[in-house]
């Protein structure tokens, strides 16, 4: 009579060691397939494959390479900077010294690289457009990595002791920033321009003074939800100060939007660094950018110079559109709700 009690070959069958196995095939029906052993690692439930959740950092790798516009958008960065960056070291040309540059002949056509060769040919004071390109690039890119950390990190800040406070010191902070964002940017950027000498740290701070205002709504809004979550009411009633909260607790957990926001800060800097030099009002010679450069190709505009009007431009249009690329992409990325679980 069979004993109600799991001898230690069946209870060995229910967990999947190697004895369990050979008391199934011992008791399989002759001629039945008997199916291959599984590990409960291995095991397939009902409905299709198991998907491995994996780290939030190869879910966000995952999630970013869907988007073939912002992969593409990633290299096209990644070759600017070394263009920008690396590109003189390779190609020598003169970019600081105007009566050195006057010696080449002035607006001249591209020519085939060489000794005397200008691949984009020359400006009106005998630069070479090339090593321009590259010149100016370097100092937009610069202009525009630089002006975007700092106007975040301000804004950041801002926005979340803002909205931890609440009340009406929340009330008057955001009037102030409500005030700012009804100005025109590109006035405000063109008053303050003229006020004060441009230079490369001046344009910095300038572009960063009207680019914080957007990241500090962003996170204000973050932080009124956060704040109300159960590990800000743990620290508070752990005896956490405030500076803690909103540092430790706050800051962090908004770091998917606060990244976001970076890449359309870049972008948003660019342009706006594109526009004071367009105006004139952007680095002092012999420094340049490449609003600078379009503004003076704009002048030859009906002269058919078209070299010194398309490659500035273009450097703009994709360099903006790479950023914007990526930004979207990591927008997708850092949602949770758009994750694979």
């Amino acid at each position: 009579m069979p004993s109600d009690d799991l001898s230690g070959e069946a209870a060995a069958e229910d967990f999947g060691s190697p004895w369990g196995r050979a008391v199934a095939q011992d008791d399989a029906i002759p001629g039945q397939a008997i199916p291959p052993s599984v590990s409960m690692e291995e095991a397939e439930p009902e409905g299709g494959e198991a998907a491995s959740a994996g780290g939030s950092f190869r879910q966000i790798v995952l999630v970013f390479r869907e988007n073939k516009l912002a992969v593409a958008g990633l290299g096209v960065i990644v070759f600017m900077i070394l263009f920008c960056v690396a590109g003189p070291l390779v190609y020598h040309t003169n970019q600081t010294n105007a009566q050195a540059a006057l010696t080449a002949i002035p607006v001249a056509p591209p020519t085939p690289p060489g000794h005397y060769g200008h691949p984009l040919g020359t400006d009106d004071t005998g630069f070479d457009v090339l090593g321009r390109l590259m010149w100016a690039g370097r100092n937009s890119l610069l202009i525009g990595f630089v002006a975007a950390f700092v106007a975040t990190i301000f804004g950041v800040v801002y926005g979340a002791v803002s909205g931890f406070l609440g009340g009406s010191t929340d009330a008057l902070m955001m009037r102030m920033v409500d005030v700012l964002l009804s100005i025109p940017q590109l006035f405000l950027l063109i008053v303050l321009a003229v006020i004060f000498h441009p230079s490369l740290t001046l344009l910095i701070l300038v572009i960063a003074f009207v680019a914080w205002l957007v990241p500090a709504r962003l996170i204000r809004g973050e932080t009124l939800t956060l704040r109300t979550r159960e590990y800000v009411q743990a620290v508070r009633v752990m005896g956490g100060n405030r500076r803690r909260i909103v540092l430790r607790h706050i800051i962090p957990n908004s770091v998917g939007t606060i990244v976001v926001n970076v890449t359309f800060q870049v972008a948003d800097a660019i342009l706006l660094l594109a526009a004071l030099g367009f105006l004139g009002l952007g680095l002092p010679a012999p420094r340049t950018d490449w609003g600078a450069m379009l503004s003076n190709g704009v002048q030859y505009v009906y002269n058919g110079y078209w070299w010194l009007i398309y490659p500035a431009g273009f450097c703009i249009v994709i360099v903006v559109m790479a950023f914007n690329y990526v930004g979207d992409a990591m927008r997708d990325a850092l949602e949770v709700r758009l994750q694979r679980r």
